[in-house]
């Protein structure tokens, strides 16, 4: 979503509730949320306004240099997710673990998966930025006409996947 003033990503979203026609959503990047913050308010909304002026400065020099971090199988930059709101492979969830918790215990209020799961095995996260690794390598052999290397890493992906898609034997099981 783009601010309602410029060009550029919304990252505050602010909703006042002052309004007698019913609530106003404003979408604001950081520049316009500092200006709306700043200019001038009714006390009690001033108080909360600065608090969160505040907030924004501090957190604002700390998204910045989150925003450059990169995962080093996919590329997604923390930046690219704020703004899609999706990762770009398994590793992901492994590489910003530190970054992602407190928006998982903001939306979740857990960090650990409670309930079903499915049945078959689904690798771990290792194993998925290694294969999406071999996936990459594989489309450059191709396209430095490396068949033999091609065929060879094809093979090692395909080892990879069948234990993934077939789903564990049950040790009660008799054959």
């Amino acid at each position: 979503m783009k601010c309602q003033f410029c060009e550029k990503p919304a990252t505050f979203h602010i909703t006042e509730l002052t309004e007698p026609a019913g609530p106003q959503v404003m979408h604001l990047c950081e520049e316009h949320a500092k200006g709306f913050l700043q200019k001038g308010a009714t006390p009690p909304v001033s108080a909360i306004a600065g608090a969160l002026a505040k907030q924004i400065g501090q957190v604002g020099d700390d998204l910045e240099e989150l925003d450059q971090k990169e995962c080093p199988v996919c590329g997604i930059s923390f930046f690219e997710f704020r703004n899609s709101g999706r990762l770009g492979c398994p590793y992901d969830y492994t590489h910003f673990e530190s970054d992602l918790r407190p928006l998982l215990v903001n939306v979740h209020d857990k960090t650990k998966h409670v309930g079903k799961r499915p049945t078959r095995s689904a690798g771990t996260a290792d194993s998925f930025a290694r294969m999406i690794g071999l996936r990459r390598e594989m489309e450059e052999a191709i396209e430095r006409e490396d068949y033999e290397r091609a065929s060879e890493i094809r093979d090692e992906l395909k080892a990879m996947e069948d234990p993934i898609r077939t789903p564990p034997s049950d040790p009660d099981e008799t054959t």
